[in-house]
């Protein structure tokens, strides 16, 4: 229920921003910083939006770190049973190494290639993940009830598992930066190509989560992994070749979220410290980028509640709730009307679903933090 509603909302939410996009004749919001200073003005508009964005791409670089060094490892034991194994620290870290190079790539339009590889693997690897599931069949003694756990325990693995479902729809913090790079014109504005693309996105995001979720869960229960393909065992090469595909999507998606952040990067640098634009400048900032997401990944490589704090911390302000305030605030619905019953509701949500997740997130991090061995 919460995945559909949570799909409902931030499709309404990426139209919003999609029409936002030129709501002032001539002028392109090309940034979400941008949209934000011509809402909330220039001097509070940054910082109630850039810190937002700022966590969403960060922290999903994060996760993407710890997500392709594991899927990695897993892949590598799978393909070759007699290797020595080799710490899981050591394969976030070869998979960093490789964003060293892929981030001195310059724009979105360079990108893009790998971008439609990782679109691609992440239908793949998902269809292999439920429809492996399905044909293994449920589990023996497989159990659907809540696990036996404290009260508060339970509440906050909830409210962490919200933060997760946030963390699915992550799109919105880069809507506006991809929608600058397509052409428009007065008869051809680029909102309608964009929100046909961001329509086939969400079709595909649905085809890929829902049954994953739904078949995941009826096939192992309480005891589903986070990544439900470390359950799935057999056979030992197509579940190989999934997690492989699952690393060439995070290989992907690292770089979209990463190239605004590298702008922001290279903008301050010219700006704040009189650096030089040029190939010094961009080996230095973005090298330094992957260098710190590289880091945090390996310290805290807690995958399911890293996924609960970012999604609540930045991904339900940026995805569920800003949106609707920007268009309250710009387009100005009629009061009570069905608009703007719409965007407080999903104001409410978004607020509680932020607050909760992120509460929850932290404190699972701190738990797991207590009880496992680091660098291992």
């Amino acid at each position: 229920m919460v995945l559909a509603i949570s799909w409902c909302m931030t499709l309404n939410t990426m139209w919003q921003m999609i029409q936002l996009h030129e709501c002032v004749p001539g002028t392109r919001f090309d940034r979400y910083i941008d949209l934000g200073r011509h809402a909330f003005g220039p001097k509070l508009g940054p910082w109630i939006v850039l810190p937002q964005q700022l966590i969403v791409q960060v922290g999903c670089d994060i996760v993407y770190m710890v997500t392709g060094g594991k899927c990695l490892k897993k892949f590598v034991e799978m393909a070759c049973t007699n290797c020595t194994p080799i710490k899981q620290s050591y394969w976030i870290v070869i998979f960093g190494s490789l964003h060293f190079f892929l981030s001195q790539l310059p724009n979105f339009n360079s990108v893009a290639g790998v971008s439609l590889a990782a679109a691609v693997m992440s239908l793949s690897y998902s269809t292999i993940a439920w429809a492996g599931c399905l044909s293994k069949g449920r589990v023996e003694n497989v159990s659907y009830a809540y696990k036996k756990t404290s009260p508060a325990d339970y509440m906050f693995r909830v409210f962490n598992a919200l933060g997760q479902i946030s963390f699915a729809f992550a799109g919105h913090a880069v809507a506006l930066e991809i929608q600058a790079t397509i052409p428009s014109t007065p008869e051809k504005p680029s909102r309608i190509p964009m929100w046909k693309g961001a329509l086939g996105a969400y079709f595909i995001n649905a085809i890929c989560y829902f049954p994953v979720a739904l078949i995941g869960y009826w096939a192992f229960g309480q005891d589903v992994d986070d990544n439900v393909l470390m359950d799935l065992k057999k056979p030992s090469w197509l579940i190989a070749a999934a997690n492989l595909m699952v690393v060439v999507h995070v290989i992907g998606s690292y770089q979209v979220y990463a190239m605004p952040v590298f702008d922001m990067l290279e903008s301050l640098m010219v700006k704040k410290v009189n650096f030089p634009p040029g190939i010094a400048l961009r080996l230095i900032t973005r090298s330094a980028y992957v260098a710190f997401t590289l880091f945090v990944g390996v310290t805290f490589p807690f995958f399911g509640d890293l996924l609960g704090f970012f999604g609540g911390f930045g991904f339900a302000p940026t995805s569920y709730f800003l949106p609707s305030i920007m268009w309250l605030i710009i387009k100005k619905p009629q009061r009570f009307g069905l608009q703007w019953l719409v965007n407080w509701a999903c104001i409410f949500i978004g607020v509680f679903i932020m607050l909760a997740s992120t509460v929850g997130g932290f404190r699972n991090i701190i738990t797991d933090a207590s009880t496992y061995r680091f660098y291992t």
